[in-house]
């Protein structure tokens, strides 16, 4: 039988991921916001990937908090306008920090697993 908590927890982590999104924003807002939402919930995600065993607490952190906390389309969106040159600039920036920051994530989840 399903767990019928699990969307109840995809709700609630959505919820606490794009409350943490807006409030990143409003401290730093634009691509420089985007940027650092998405290389932490890189780091995040890898993190709880090694670490996380429980369905219910991987749906809440995983499916609901990081999904809703990073955010792709405001990425591309944001990338488009600023440009030729400044838009490869975060393509570049945003994959090789936040594939830093997953790897790291990993070396760290598995020191502490």
């Amino acid at each position: 039988m399903a767990d019928r908590l699990l969307p109840v927890l995809v709700a609630l982590g959505g919820f606490l991921g794009a409350t943490a999104r807006y409030l990143v924003g409003t401290v730093a807002g634009g691509p420089i916001g985007t940027l650092l939402v998405n290389v932490a919930g890189s780091f995040a995600l890898a993190l709880a990937v090694g670490n996380v065993r429980s369905t219910r607490l991987r749906t809440l952190l995983m499916t609901g908090l990081l999904s809703s906390f990073t955010t792709y389309s405001t990425f591309a969106v944001e990338t488009a306008s600023l440009g030729l040159e400044l838009g490869i600039a975060n393509v570049v920036a945003t994959y090789a920090l936040g594939f830093a920051a997953a790897f790291l994530g990993l070396l760290v989840g598995r020191r502490w697993a």
